[in-house]
């Protein structure tokens, strides 16, 4: 279940309410993260609507798979975690984080009815950037660098308290978390979320360069910051340093240390039972 629907055939019908196998297509690209689909009702969701959440997906598929006896691998992305990233849209990232979250709960509450299921949570990769402090717009200064208080100077943000679903209800407070990415092309920052839509960072150049996005430039206190980056990146890339795996359940016992990413399968493998048998 998820977006992409653009390639397949359009079909629409409804599920038969016993079915074991489901294709829920909701969108024909990428589906609209939480914070435009849920708090700004923008993006996409004016054309698209009816986009469910990841735990209700997640909810949806267990539910399914479930009705076989042999068992079953769900593979669950919360992918426009990377895609928010990417062009350095933080924000967005962290509310589909917390959404991610959200449904590894529904899975470990589907989990512990029963004594057979092994959840495993881990990233492919991870992203540079890194929480320093908080942005305190109470600090006067016409600079937004001047405003970031950092160590004992930060102070705790001022989110309202979360929803029941485990939201911050506004991103836009007076002192917020100040995190910054390691790795970028030139752009604008504005030590602000992006409320009008997704970041844009930098824009292709008559010489196809890519350069700073004006449209962030005339934002109070908005700085330019150059690139680290070639010049041909529109925006940030992965990095390289090792990501954390989770697990619990039936071999969770086995993730432990630093592992190999194809040792992972191989947990995976034999919580299936699908391991050969030992040579005789």
């Amino acid at each position: 279940m998820g977006g992409g629907s653009a390639y397949f055939l359009p079909k629409s019908a409804a599920a038969d309410p016993a079915t074991r196998k489901l294709l829920g297509l909701f969108h024909p690209s990428n589906m609209d993260g939480v914070l435009d689909r849920k708090f700004l009702k923008q993006g996409t969701v004016a054309s698209f609507p009816e986009q469910p959440d990841l735990v209700d997906m997640v909810k949806t598929a267990l539910t399914v798979l479930s009705r076989h006896d042999n068992g079953f691998a769900l593979l669950v992305e919360s992918g426009l975690i990377d895609k928010y990233s990417h062009p350095l849209d933080w924000e967005r990232a962290v509310m589909d984080t917390i959404m991610l979250g959200r449904a590894v709960a529904a899975a470990k509450e589907f989990a512990a009815a029963r004594n057979d299921t092994l959840i495993l949570v881990t990233a492919d990769h991870a992203h540079g950037l890194s929480l320093v402090g908080t942005v305190d717009d109470g600090i006067t200064s016409q600079e937004m660098r001047d405003k970031i208080g950092v160590h004992e100077k930060a102070g705790y943000p001022n989110y309202p308290p979360a929803t029941d679903d485990g939201y911050p209800s506004r991103l836009d407070v007076s002192r917020r978390l100040a995190i910054f990415f390691s790795v970028f092309p030139d752009h604008d920052e504005t030590y602000r979320p992006k409320l009008d839509g997704p970041f844009v960072p930098a824009v292709v150049a008559p010489d196809r360069s890519y350069v700073a996005n004006e449209k962030y430039k005339d934002a109070p206190g908005a700085a330019l910051r150059v690139g680290n980056l070639p010049h041909s990146a529109n925006q940030g890339v992965h990095s390289g340093e090792d990501v954390i795996l989770t697990a619990t359940g039936p071999g969770a016992d086995r993730v432990r240390g630093f592992l190999d990413n194809t040792e992972v399968f191989r947990i995976i493998v034999d919580a299936l039972g699908l391991a050969a048998a030992p040579a005789q």
